[in-house]
C-alpha cells in the first residue's frame, strides 16, 4: 500500500481540546479514526480518547496483517467503545455519562470502508469532486434530508440525536463501500471544521493543494471564522497512491508490524483487559437493547 497523510487539531475559543483523532497501519490495512468530545457533559476528552483507544487496540489485534471483515469490524469496535465510556463513567461514580462522536475509516484490498456516530463527518474525494459524505445525525440534518419546508422553524444544528456513550444505545451507521483509485481523498474532520469552511472550500483545497498545505489552511479557515467563538477544528486527511513526497509504503513492513500516531495518555485497564468474550458480550448486551427499543415502536 502507499499513501499520504496529514493531521492538525487546533483548539479554538475553548477551556481544552476534546478532539481526538489519529491513525494506525500495518503491511495490509490502515485505520483513520476521530473523535469529539461532547460539551455539555463531563470528560469528554475522555470519551473521545477512550473510544480511539478501544478501537485501535481491536485493530491491532485482529489486523495480521488485514481484517478479515472490515464492516463487522468497525460495527463491532464502535459498539465496544461505547460499552467502555459506560464502564468508565460507573466505575469513576459519575452521575452522567461523558460522549463523544465517531468517524472510522478502514482501507484494505483497495476498498475504503467507513462507520460513524454523530456529526464528526467523512468526505470521499475523486477527480476534484465529492462522491459522497457522511450523513450526520443530527436533527438538523434529519430534516434537511426529509425535506422539511423553507418556513420551518431551525433546529439547533449540535444536537445529535445518537452518540457514544449515552445511556441509549448508539446507531452505528455504516458506509457503502467504495472502491479506491489512484489519487483518491479521503477527510476526517470534527464539526469544528465543516460547519465554519463551505464544502466547496474544502473539496477544493483538498484536490489542488498538497495535503500538508491543504489540511493547515482548512483548519486555519475555520478558526479564523468565528475567532474569539471558534470550535476545536480537528482535521485528518489521506490520498490513496498519490504522488506526494511525504507518501508511506508500507510494502517492507513485516506482518506483525503495527505503527499508529493515535494519541495516548488516558489509563484505562479495561482496554488492556479486552477479549474476544467480553467484546462478543458487550456487543451482545447492546444489540438485546436495541431490539427491545425497536419493539416498543
Amino acid at each position: 500500500m502507499r499513501f499520504s497523510v496529514y493531521q492538525v487539531s487546533r483548539r479554538g475559543a475553548r477551556a481544552s481540546n476534546e478532539d481526538r483523532m489519529g491513525y494506525c497501519y500495518t503491511r495490509d490495512s490502515v485505520l483513520l479514526g476521530l473523535a469529539d468530545g461532547m460539551g455539555g457533559h463531563p470528560r469528554g476528552d475522555v470519551a473521545a480518547q477512550l473510544a480511539l483507544q478501544t478501537v485501535v487496540a481491536m485493530f491491532q489485534r485482529e489486523a495480521r496483517p488485514e481484517l478479515e471483515d472490515a464492516r463487522a469490524f468497525l460495527r463491532r469496535a464502535v459498539l465496544s467503545a461505547h460499552d467502555q465510556i459506560q464502564r468508565y463513567a460507573q466505575a469513576q461514580g459519575l452521575r452522567d455519562f461523558p460522549r463523544t462522536t465517531i468517524v472510522l475509516c478502514v482501507l484494505q484490498r483497495g476498498v475504503a470502508q467507513w462507520a460513524h456516530v454523530g456529526d464528526s463527518r467523512l468526505y470521499f474525494v475523486r477527480g476534484g469532486a465529492l462522491l459522497t459524505r457522511t450523513r450526520d445525525h443530527s436533527h438538523a440534518e434529519q430534516r434537511l434530508l426529509g425535506g422539511a419546508a423553507p418556513q420551518s422553524p431551525p433546529v439547533n444544528r449540535n444536537v445529535l440525536y445518537t452518540c457514544l456513550g449515552s445511556p441509549q444505545p448508539p446507531f452505528v451507521e455504516i458506509g457503502v463501500p467504495q472502491s479506491l483509485r489512484g489519487g483518491d481523498l479521503v477527510l476526517l474532520c470534527s464539526d469544528g471544521l465543516w460547519s465554519q469552511v463551505p464544502e466547496d472550500t474544502l473539496i477544493e483545497l483538498l484536490s489542488r493543494h498538497a495535503l500538508s498545505d491543504a489540511v493547515p489552511e482548512m483548519v486555519e479557515l475555520a478558526l479564523r471564522h468565528k475567532a474569539a467563538h471558534s470550535d476545536n477544528v480537528t482535521a485528518l486527511a489521506i490520498e490513496w497512491e498519490g504522488e506526494g513526497h511525504d507518501e508511506v509504503s508500507t510494502q517492507g513492513i513485516q506482518p506483525g508490524v503495527f505503527a499508529s500516531t493515535f494519541q495516548s495518555g488516558i489509563p484505562d485497564t479495561a482496554i488492556d483487559e479486552l477479549d474476544d468474550a467480553s467484546i462478543e458480550r458487550s456487543i451482545a448486551e447492546i444489540n438485546e437493547a436495541i431490539r427491545r427499543s425497536a419493539a416498543k415502536k
